[in-house]
């Protein structure tokens, strides 16, 4: 009689079957986990609205000044980046778009003519000067964009040049 190879011994055999009834009974578990956990998540609360921000307070007339001498619209920067400027909701103030950023800014007028734009957060400060406006993160001290030319910023600019030669 021949003797039986290791595949075929009694103990191999319901060795194997163990391991397959032990696994079914992980995959098994780990599916009721998985079940439980969505159906929390269904039950769960759902987040709350971030809270409203204070209103900004109204725009004193130096402000609405430097609202007005502020330059709106698309800005072509450095290195191919892009910021925008539009009027805020409420009036006197602007907001500020650059990559996936927002920051609400008050309109200053400096000592020097150029016009400051500060977040109301204090995090960041855009200054525009007649040729070039740039985006400095006050936080960290450092600019988060610069070289960033409004049209009409151009139009200055290329209306100086042959005044200068």
């Amino acid at each position: 009689m021949r003797r039986p190879s290791k595949d075929e011994s009694p103990n191999y055999v319901l060795l194997q079957c163990l391991k397959i009834f032990a696994l079914s009974a992980v995959v098994t578990t780990a599916l009721q986990v998985i079940l439980a956990d969505e159906a929390q998540a269904q039950t769960a609360p759902r987040k709350k609205a971030p809270a409203a921000t204070a209103p900004l307070p109204a725009a004193s007339s130096e402000q609405m000044e430097a609202f007005g001498r502020a330059h709106v619209g698309d800005y072509a920067c450095e290195l191919g980046q892009s910021l925008s400027v539009a009027a805020h909701a409420t009036p006197g103030y602007l907001e500020v778009r650059f990559l996936k950023h927002k920051f609400t800014m008050k309109p200053v007028v400096s000592s020097t003519g150029a016009v400051r734009l500060e977040d109301v957060t204090g995090r960041t400060l855009m200054v525009q000067i007649a040729n070039k406006s740039m985006l400095l993160d006050n936080k960290i001290g450092q600019r988060m964009v610069d070289e960033c030319v409004h049209p009409s910023q151009r139009s200055a600019a290329d209306a100086a040049k042959p005044a200068a030669s």
